[in-house]
């Protein structure tokens, strides 16, 4: 969190789908980000308007990306960029109201990422939109998911309240991140220890989207003049399914990877030995939406809002091969 005008960063970590974003402020703009007890860090250069995200993924608290002048705030697979002097990071939690006029004062514009691991976002998510408006906010970006339209379940309600509240708004609804594979993820964990892909979607294919372009396009949405009032659905070039994300992994780092598919049920009792099980029951059950199909679809989304392409996953493994490898 910042104050207004400054650039900003924030990170958070969910179970599969949040990302580390930061924008520079080209307007007054400030990003609020999720979870329990966050404390966000400014970075990037005052010149730039570029955005970048990292997925990280897999527990309920959020990283503490430092607070000083001296701080670097790092990320998987990513050269850490110092924390800009100007930046005042403010400490917020979802859970806590008493953090949140901190976070706003000054804010004309607010990045939103969900709780993390909640089955229910929207309980503390309308409350604080309300405190935003109030507070003279008047553009919110949401980060939602590609398979929740707005009115639907979890963030699709906060979607609809964001419509509704905000005169300036976007809702950014990626698809599955890259990252999953790279950073600090029950995916990537699994395949730097065995080697083996473990998910509920058969042959489903999944449009795997960087989190790189999620937040570059996030600063667009945030900092171009005119508003854009729409739901970007944000993926990747290609859809691939896992067996061929296993095999792209093996092609880069030489050693066997391949994908075991299980049934749903097998996948959320997996999950739930790591997060809570109402939420494992959700991600099991998008594995299943996904073997029926509901991922396998390309947009020039990133593209339209950035004006480049997205990165494949085929460029994002080998730039990130290292991370395949345990230690």
């Amino acid at each position: 969190m910042t104050r207004a005008g400054h650039p900003v960063r924030a990170a958070s970590r969910t179970a599969g789908r949040s990302a580390t974003a930061s924008a520079t402020a080209g307007r007054t703009t400030a990003v609020t980000t999720a979870g329990r007890t966050t404390t966000a860090a400014t970075v990037t250069a005052a010149t730039s308007t570029a955005a970048t995200a990292t997925a990280t993924g897999g527990t309920r608290t959020t990283e503490d990306t430092g607070a000083t002048e001296d701080t670097r705030a790092t990320a998987p697979g990513r050269t850490a960029a110092p924390v800009a002097a100007a930046a005042v990071p403010v400490t917020f939690d979802w859970y806590d109201p008493a953090t949140h006029d901190a976070a706003l004062d000054g804010a004309t514009g607010v990045y939103l990422v969900p709780p993390v691991g909640s089955a229910d976002p929207a309980a503390v998510m309308l409350p604080f939109l309300d405190r935003a408006r109030r507070a003279g906010v008047r553009r919110a970006v949401l980060l939602s998911s590609s398979q929740v339209a707005r009115g639907g379940p979890l963030t699709g309600i906060v979607h609809r309240g964001v419509t509704e509240l905000f005169g300036e708004w976007a809702v950014l609804r990626p698809s599955w991140f890259m990252q999953n594979f790279t950073g600090r993820h029950l995916h990537a964990d699994s395949i730097r220890a065995t080697g083996v892909l473990t998910t509920a979607t058969g042959d489903g294919r999944v449009a795997f989207v960087d989190a790189e372009d999620i937040a570059a396009v996030a600063a667009q949405a945030l900092t171009d003049p005119a508003p854009h009032n729409t739901d970007w659905v944000l993926t990747g070039p290609e859809a691939l399914s896992y067996d061929a994300v296993a095999a792209v992994v093996t092609g880069v780092t030489g050693r066997p990877v391949r994908h075991d598919a299980v049934p749903e049920e097998e996948m959320r009792a997996r999950l739930a030995r790591e997060m809570p099980a109402e939420f494992a029951a959700v991600l099991a059950g998008l594995d299943r939406l996904i073997a029926g199909g509901a991922e396998d679809r390309v947009t020039d989304a990133v593209e339209r809002v950035t004006g480049r392409r997205p990165r494949s996953f085929a460029d994002h493994a080998a730039a990130h091969a290292e991370a395949f490898t345990a230690g």
